[in-house]
């Protein structure tokens, strides 16, 4: 089920990654050949007008084929160059290549903002929502690594239901009460839900995990239901997809910033069978939080795409650049070599991180 649902999400950000740059070259009069739902081989097409438009065998997202977004000698010099990506004005370019991660990061927008008008899950100690939370509850956020807590089978996402020992109960656990009770007992019970599962499992806190005090390695935070209305549900759905940006931005240029010096490590970033993993504890979380996981990916999915690597968006941007500050166009044999080892080293990076996900699978 994980697996589907992973396909399915996937699907649908490359989709509508791909629609961006459809519509954008439609709009521009820009020749579009194919655009395609899945991946070929093909099961059915049907041309309507200049374009194919296909359903294929694999379903995982889609493509388009763009008139000259590889320039060959038809879309350089034959009978319909004119429209093709190739001899289009550097903005038009710049518009059609960009507007594919421009769809992801609406996209992203569109569900944060759809999940505060049903409902998200909310800290109550934020400092401009906070106090409009409801039904709040003791969340586990975190689970430090070889901790009693990761041993026990706590993940993050857990909701604490109630904690006993030798004859005690905490029934309605806050915080500071929680983090007391596990410092005062050698072993507890925890009942928790996972999604809609109530759970229990005996845990005995250890010496080393928080100065002056027995633990058990969890985080813990006070969350609820948030609901907004449409406008202040637009203006909140706004702010968090900016500040998700700005943090992935900065994270993605630490990692390569790591890569040169020497010090990056793939432990922290995840490949498909990372996400999988992923969506499956956001599935049993329930349906807002899974709204929430896709529209993180679809903001790193753009995000990535923006960054000037050949083969991707912002590798043929940053070729974009350089054609108008020289004023003349790259050979195009030139730029098919360059955006065929950059697709070949996204590839490799691909089967590290991949590599990476199966050892962190095998050592918990």
């Amino acid at each position: 089920m994980s697996i589907l649902l992973f396909i399915i999400i996937l699907g649908i950000l490359v989709f509508v990654h791909e629609f961006g740059h459809f519509i954008a070259a439609k709009k521009a009069g820009v020749r579009v050949d194919e655009f395609g739902i899945g991946l070929p081989p093909r099961l059915w097409k049907k041309k309507i007008g200049e374009t194919i438009y296909s359903i294929n065998l694999f379903p995982v997202g889609g493509f388009v084929k763009i008139f000259g977004e590889n320039p060959d000698e038809e879309s350089i010099g034959g009978e319909d160059s004119k429209r093709s990506l190739f001899h289009s004005s550097k903005l038009t370019q710049g518009w059609i290549i960009s507007a594919g991660i421009i769809f992801n990061l609406l996209f992203a927008w569109v569900l944060i903002t759809s999940g505060f008008i049903i409902g998200v899950p909310f800290s109550s100690d934020d400092l401009l929502y906070g106090s409009r939370v409801k039904d709040a509850f003791v969340l586990i956020s975190g689970v430090a690594p070889r901790s009693p807590a990761l041993t026990a089978g706590l993940k993050e996402g857990d909701r604490i239901v109630s904690l006993s020992a030798e004859g005690e109960e905490l029934p309605h656990p806050t915080i500071s009460a929680t983090q007391d009770f596990i410092a005062s007992h050698s072993v507890l019970t925890i009942s928790y839900l996972r999604g809609e599962e109530l759970k229990t499992v005996t845990v005995r806190p250890e010496d080393g995990l928080k100065e002056g005090a027995k633990a058990i390695g969890i985080s813990l935070d006070i969350v609820g239901t948030l609901k907004l209305p449409v406008h202040q549900a637009l203006y909140a759905g706004s702010t968090i997809t900016i500040s998700i940006i700005k943090s992935t931005v900065v994270g993605l240029f630490e990692f390569f910033k790591n890569i040169f010096s020497g010090t990056a490590g793939f432990s922290d970033i995840s490949g498909p069978i990372g996400i999988v993993g992923a969506v499956k504890n956001a599935s049993s979380l329930g349906f807002s939080h899974l709204i929430y996981l896709t529209a993180l990916i679809s903001i790193n999915l753009a995000v990535i795409n923006i960054f000037p690597f050949p083969a991707l968006d912002g590798g043929r941007l940053f070729f974009i650049v350089i054609e108008t500050i020289k004023r003349s166009p790259l050979r195009p044999s030139f730029v098919n070599t360059i955006n065929g080892i950059g697709f070949a080293l996204l590839i490799l990076l691909m089967v590290v991180v991949t590599y990476g996900d199966i050892i962190k699978i095998a050592h918990q």
